[in-house]
């Protein structure tokens, strides 16, 4: 790609071919694929500090890192009836690697169907056949068909090396019930029961800064600058011409970034809408509200919110030690001393050994259910607080849920949290998949494999039967996934929602786009992260197209 004839910088002001706002799963591929000639510079900004804390790499330093501010934007939903009334935690990662670094290390691409959806919907280029290849570059992984697995990528996905009979059982008796053993949900199919593969290796997490960054830190031509938070993108003329920052800890005027090339937003499904309504970029009546000059009208900016709303249940078990019992006293310096040696541990495991990926009832031809199984229990279903006594966990949550919720600015100061609502159950049918969900989980607690070990359900609790006892059990416990997306969707022009076109240019603004889940324009049938790693990888094949 050729670059535009170079602009006249304002005082101060630096200049680079790229700004990437945003060291996330995708800004992080970025960084490192656009760079990788040695002659395009590439400035990529980072709200957060560098990943430095151990914990960030240690994969069960997930339980102190979720709701740690120092690592991650401590966002909350705003509270609706069928959420019980309750503001519910929606984290998201502010450090290099972004929610990467702090996510429940899953890898999980979703159905073939999800992409061909997209495609269907006007975004060429999107279907399965045609994104596979950028799956499949990101990956290093060993076995499985290589038809859908990539073998040199720079993120390895790993299988679970820890057991425990307690998710031998939990295989054996989804199985009884006509739920077939899969070993690859990210190869042919994804319906069935195993083991969830993970993004770790040798112990130690692998976010998008470990895997992409970390190697490249040293190219002259790339530039990280972290605790440098976007308050505006630049946009002159319907073009954008670079990024203006804020540096934690120091005052003055604000820093200015100018890019000869392109800009491209990566900040995430909450923080991309609202740096584009900062800019100017969003509906027009809404931004002039709040005093903000209108730049280009794009109602869909901050609309489309979806996430999994997902239900945990409980039971306590006898005879047999739990995760719960091994993270504490002796037992856990066991574990660390394990880890140490390179040894299977509690201390290098996903939160969820165990996946299921099924359906809500007969006749339908591919899972509409994701459901998690592991060999310990968190207090009210939370992840980040073990229950005290031996216990098991079988969480639940719908695959392509209805609802649809938005993330709107609330004030022109960048320093000030959006309005988050997903809306989540608002949808009737939601809530019809998701008590199927929480019946199908509980047979899953009561199969015959694992009778010998359940003593008793204690979250919900087995006097809880009907489906107005089981919608309310949900609207007072259930959690987000973290899997928050579709908040700049992708489109044609002629759907007035679209934000951004389908090769990520945002509507109406040259030398502007998207690279992160906020554009994915319907939720996949997965965890989000390796999806957004493969945008951040189509992106870059985008970019360095020629014109």
């Amino acid at each position: 790609m050729s670059a535009p004839p170079h602009d006249t910088p304002p005082p101060g002001a630096e200049r680079f071919d790229y700004v990437i706002v945003g060291a996330g799963a995708a800004g992080a591929i970025l960084a490192n694929r656009l760079c990788a000639d040695g002659k395009t510079t590439v400035c990529l900004l980072e709200a957060g500090p560098p990943d430095w804390h151990p914990f960030l790499h240690i994969p069960a330093g997930f339980i102190k890192m979720l709701f740690n501010p120092g690592f991650t934007w401590p966002f909350q939903t705003e509270a609706t009836a069928w959420t019980n009334g309750r503001r519910i935690p929606v984290p998201q990662g502010r450090t290099l690697g972004g929610s990467s670094a702090i996510n429940g290390l899953v890898y999980n691409r979703g159905l073939a169907a999800d992409y061909d959806h997209w495609a269907s919907l006007g975004n060429t280029g999107w279907s399965y056949a045609e994104v596979l290849p950028y799956f499949k570059r990101t990956e290093r992984r060993a076995g499985g068909d290589d038809a859908y697995r990539g073998r040199s990528g720079e993120l390895p996905v790993t299988d679970n090396d820890w057991t425990h009979r307690l998710c031998e059982a939990f295989i054996e008796g989804a199985v009884s019930l006509g739920i077939p053993r899969n070993a690859d949900y990210n190869g042919a199919t994804q319906a069935g029961v195993g083991y969830f593969q993970r993004t770790i290796d040798r112990g130690w997490r692998m976010s998008s800064a470990s895997a992409f960054l970390r190697p490249v830190r040293g190219r002259a031509n790339l530039v990280i600058r972290t605790l440098a938070q976007a308050t505006r993108i630049l946009v002159e003329q319907q073009r954008s011409r670079g990024v203006e920052y804020i540096v934690k800890g120091q005052a003055g005027a604000p820093g200015r970034v100018d890019a000869n090339r392109e800009v491209i937003v990566c900040c995430g499904a909450i923080n991309t809408p609202k740096l584009l309504q900062l800019s100017g970029i969003g509906n027009a009546q809404h931004l002039q509200a709040l005093g903000i000059p209108v730049v280009q009208h794009l109602p869909g900016v901050g609309e489309n919110l979806s996430d999994h709303y997902s239900v945990r249940l409980v039971a306590r078990v006898r005879g047999i030690r739990t995760m719960n019992e091994y993270a504490t006293g002796p037992a856990l310096a066991l574990q660390i001393a394990r880890w140490a040696l390179k040894r299977p541990s509690i201390m290098a495991l996903t939160p969820s050994l165990v996946h299921y990926f099924w359906t809500s009832r007969a006749g339908l031809h591919a899972p509409d259910l994701q459901g998690v199984f592991a060999p310990a229990s968190y207090r009210e279903g939370y992840v980040g607080m073990l229950d005290k006594f031996p216990g098991i966990t079988a969480g639940v949550w719908q695959h392509r849920p209805q609802s649809r919720g938005h993330v709107r600015l609330q004030s022109r100061d960048a320093r000030a949290d959006p309005l988050i609502q997903p809306n989540y159950l608002e949808h009737e049918n939601d809530r019809l998949v998701l008590v199927d969900g929480i019946r199908l989980a509980r047979r899953l607690l009561q199969t015959g494999a694992l009778k010998p070990y359940v003593d008793s359900e204690t979250l919900p609790g087995p006097w809880l039967t009907s489906d107005d006892e089981l919608l309310d059990f949900a609207k007072r416990y259930g959690v987000s996934s973290y899997h928050l997306n579709g908040t700049a969707r992708m489109g044609p022009r002629s759907n007035p929602m679209a934000v951004v076109d389908p090769q990520l240019r945002v509507h109406g603004v040259a030398r502007l786009r998207v690279a992160d889940s906020a554009v994915m324009p319907t939720i996949p049938s997965a965890n989000i992260c390796a999806a957004t790693m493969m945008i951040g990888e189509y992106a870059a094949d985008l970019l360095r197209r020629p014109n």
